[in-house]
């Protein structure tokens, strides 16, 4: 059992998808600033920031309404990863690397809820 959100995988792995998500946008054309490089950068924070909010949220419907959150928000960035592909904002290296990533901390985050849901967490 961990005892702070930095501990639990989902939220490393988040975290780092942000990290990666911002050194991509860096490179993206200036117009794009506050048009989808915000929205993207937004959405990517929400992932860990909703993983954090929900940990020592009290009761499983509190904990798992965050994490919905936060598995929304990953699939806008999923929307926001393929729309900077085809407007040719980040090669496909770049492109492999953001999806694995997102992939990786879906499963996870999927993988957290689910154990709330059986009770592995009741105590966080």
């Amino acid at each position: 059992m961990s005892v702070r959100f930095e501990d639990v995988f989902a939220w490393k792995k988040a975290y780092n998808f942000v990290l990666l998500t911002y050194k991509a946008l860096s490179a993206y054309p200036e117009n794009e600033k506050y048009g989808l490089c915000s929205q993207f950068k937004r959405a990517a924070v929400s992932i860990p920031a909703n993983i954090a909010e929900g940990y020592k949220r009290i009761g499983k419907a509190d904990k798992l309404h965050f994490l919905n959150f936060a598995q929304g928000s990953l699939e806008e960035c999923r929307c926001y990863l393929h729309l900077s592909k085809d407007l040719g904002f980040i090669d496909m290296e770049t492109y492999y690397t953001l999806y694995e990533s997102l992939e990786e901390t879906s499963k996870l985050l999927n993988g957290y809820c689910k154990g709330i849901i059986n009770n592995a967490y009741n105590n966080q």
